[in-house]
Order: C-alpha cells, then structure tokens, then sequence
C-alpha cells in the first residue's frame, strides 16, 4: 500500500489570498444588487412619477385642497 503524500499548507498569504478571492466576489454581488435595485425600483417608479405629472392640473389640485 502506497501512502499519498499530503500537500504542505499554504502558511505565507493565506489571507491575502482569500481576500482577494472574497473581495471580488462581494464586487460582483454588489453589482448585481445596484443593477437589480434600478431596474426593479427606481426606473419604475421614475416612469410612475412622469406618468402622473403628465395630466396633473396644477390649478385643479388647488381648488380641490381649499
């Protein structure tokens, strides 16, 4: 029976590597989070506001509130 030798660990820039690995991934989630918040909220709620104030009456709104 032959023994497999184990790798040595990685003991000098463990954590540099890891960052790097992790802050790539949190970069593209982040991206992936601001593309997904326009697209679903704020361009739709852009178009709800021209839509309303396409046919506001300024002067109507007013005599309504007094």
């Amino acid at each position: 029976m032959a023994s497999k030798v184990l790798p040595k660990p990685q003991m000098r820039g463990l954590l540099a590597t890891h960052l790097r690995f992790h802050m790539v991934g949190a970069f593209m989630v982040t991206l992936g989070v601001i593309a997904l918040y326009k697209f679903a909220v704020a361009e739709p709620r852009k178009k709800a506001y021209a839509d309303i104030y396409r046919n506001y009456d300024l002067m109507k709104d007013l005599e309504a509130m007094r």
